[in-house]
This record gives C-alpha cells, structure tokens and sequence, in this order.
C-alpha cells in the first residue's frame, strides 16, 4: 500500500497543526503514512480514538522492539537506558510507582513558594538587562531548569552543559552519531553525579531514590541514572516551551490577557488551554501493537506500529466545539497533551502549577509586555520534535 503521507509533518503555522492533519482526520481517521526509516505505520487522529490507543495494554511502548516505529532513522537506546516510558505492565508499574511521590499535587503545592520566587528573579532579570529582551533566555527557559535541577539535586550550575545536549536530541536532523554522543554525556554526568550521593544521600529526588531502592534491594546507579535524565530532560524543554508559545498567543489574544488579568482564577483553566492549542509534543506517543484490535473500525494487526496524534486529537471537533479558536473559557480538561491512560505525564501537576505562576506574574509585573519583531519573523522549531521558539524577542 502506497503510504498517504510521510511523517513526521511540519508545522507551517504556529498555532495550527500541519493542514494533513484535518485530512486525515476527517475523510481517513486511521490510515498509514510512510516513516523516515522507509517503513510504514498507521496513524490514528481522532480524539476518542487516540485514547483507546494510549489506554489499551494491546500496544507496546517499548521502544527496543525492532518493529516500534521510530521517528529518529538510525538511533535505539541500548536496554540499560530503558526508562518507565518504554516500559509495559508489568514493569512499568513499579517503574512509575517509585518516582509517583515526587510529583503529587501536595508535593508540588509544598514547592509553589521556590518557584514564585525563582519566577520574580528571573522577572527581575528580564526588566533589569537591555530591550528587547529574550524571553527565551530569561524567563522560559531558566524557570524550568532551575525547579528541576532543585528538584532533582542538579547543580544548575551545569545548565549549559545539560541544554546544549538535550538541544541535539529534540532536533529532528541530529545525526545519530551526535545523538548518541549527547545521551551518553549527559547519562555519564549524572551517573557521575549519583555516584557523589551514594556515601551520604541528600534530601534531593536522586537522593532520595537511592535510599528507597536500596531498601527494597532494586538499586542500580545506571537504572537511576536513566530516569533522571528522563526527568530532566522532560522536566525542562516541555515547559520552557510552552511558556514561550503561550506569552505569544497572549499577546496576540489580548481579551484572553485581559480575562486573566482581571481574574486570575481563569489561569488555570487557560494554562489546560494553551495545552491544548499548542500540543508541542505531538507524536512522542508512538505504539507498537502486540495483538491484533480493531479501533475506529479498523484492523490493527500485531507488529504494526501506530502514531496516536495527539494534536489532531486536541482538534478534533467530535471533543472540542470550534477546536481551532484559543477559548480560555473552555474548560476542557480532556485533552491529550499529557498523553493518556498509565503513561500518562508524570510531571503535569509541576507543569501546570510553574505555568501558572509564570503567566500570573510575568503579565502583572510587565504589564506592558509586547512582542519586539513581528510573529512571521520569531524563530519557531519547526525542526525539532518538541515544538516551541529558539527566541522569543520582548520589550515593555
């Protein structure tokens, strides 16, 4: 069978998804589409759909499969780099389980002041240093990395260190060689890093990880390793991102600004907005199904690999009336740009809480914020595949 369309697509505007999404969607909802590795894989694009995807046992996120459908030609993570997100029952449960503490809502409440303070410095920062400003540079990007280094027990320190290299891995045309080497660097300094802990671990996440897989007989310092780098990688580039794409889609929405200026209790309902619009990390949802099922009607077969599409999801109309309008007031907190079912993100109560803070007090302390170039000219990363700005130039 002759593929459709070739994945993964580029976006060619920055508050839509790519224009074959809706075509898909609507006249062939599952399909298949050519990969970069020459292969073929279905992609499934209507809301209701994807979830049953991300939510039945019957497809694989084990990314060692030689058979998963891999967006990234040439590269496969060795079997001691396996994390909780390439994992299935019955590994994936005390996989997830161990970290699961770390991120509850009362947790993340308890850090809530550390966070507004560290958003007011960067704040600071910002009005302090030259206009334009960066926005990128200031705010969204040392935000994140600052609560996740804290977090995990990171000197932040080694930020530069830690983003060049996670900078190679999101990018789409990374040569795997490359890939490789920056997996293995950063892997490398937090083994290096835990292997400090050991002796006398620290109240930080790695230190206290150490302590509870000690007790229960399951520690291994390259285990560790591999999910602290899942951490902060994932705990950094998603929000930065999306801090930097929301404050655009303020600034271009400005009655959406205004709402949650004169009622910050909508903030929360316009961070699950700005998830929705947005949806920078479409296809990290990827599948491999094990056994044979039939969704929306048609025949999955085992072996197959599957795309659940996220974005087309967050736009499909059959979940969200008038999908393609930013609605603060929507309220719809149905949608997949955490993803869905037991893999669900495990970081979204930190998310959500540090995109609140942010939009809360970056549009009441620079109330007259604005966007320093035109939006056709901001730096999109349309080559990478967590979506968001290299760049985001401001004055005020």
């Amino acid at each position: 069978m002759t593929a459709l369309h070739e994945f993964p697509m580029t976006r060619t505007c920055p508050f839509a998804p790519p224009a074959a999404y809706e075509e898909i969607r609507e006249k062939d909802p599952i399909t298949r589409v050519g990969l970069p590795d020459g292969r073929q894989a279905w992609v499934v694009s209507r809301h209701e759909d994807v979830r049953t995807v991300l939510n039945d046992r019957r497809f694989s996120a084990d990314r060692q499969h030689p058979d998963f459908p891999q967006l990234v030609p040439g590269f496969r993570r060795p079997d001691d780099e396996r994390t909780m997100i390439t994992m299935d029952a019955p590994e994936h449960g005390p996989a997830r389980k161990a970290v699961l503490g770390e991120f509850t809502v009362r947790r993340m409440e308890a850090l809530r002041p550390r966070i507004q303070e560290i958003v007011d410095g960067q704040i600071d920062a910002l009005l302090a240093g030259p206009k334009p400003g960066d926005l990128v540079e200031t705010l969204s990007l040392p935000v994140p990395s600052l609560v996740i280094c804290e977090m995990l027990g990171v000197p932040y320190a080694d930020h530069d260190f830690f983003q060049t290299h996670t900078t190679k891995l999101i990018k789409r045309d990374t040569p795997p060689v490359e890939r490789r080497a920056a997996v293995d660097a950063v892997r490398g300094y937090l083994a290096d890093l835990i292997a400090g802990k050991e002796d006398n671990p620290p109240d930080d996440l790695l230190g206290r990880q150490i302590v509870k897989l000690r007790e229960e007989g399951t520690y291994r310092r390259a285990a560790l390793a591999a999910t602290g780098f899942l951490l902060l990688v994932a705990g950094h580039e998603t929000t930065a991102n999306m801090i930097s794409l929301s404050t655009v889609a303020f600034l271009r929405n400005p009655e959406q600004l205004a709402a949650i200026r004169a009622d910050p209790g909508k903030t929360l309902d316009a961070v699950e907005e700005m998830l929705r619009y947005f949806t920078i990390v479409d296809a990290a949802t990827a599948r491999l199904c094990v056994e044979d099922i039939e969704v929306g009607g048609q025949l999955i077969r085992a072996g197959e690999g599957v795309l659940a599409l996220g974005y087309s999801a967050n736009r499909d109309p059959r979940a969200f009336e008038n999908p393609d309008e930013l609605d603060i007031d929507r309220g719809a907190r149905h949608h997949v740009a955490f993803g869905f079912g037991p893999h669900q993100c495990l970081g979204q109560n930190l998310a959500r809480m540090e995109l609140q803070i942010v939009f809360d007090t970056l549009f009441r302390r620079v109330p007259s914020l604005e966007l320093a170039t035109s939006v056709d000219d901001l730096p999109f990363k349309d080559d990478a595949n967590i979506y968001g700005l290299y760049r985001l130039p401001v004055t005020w």
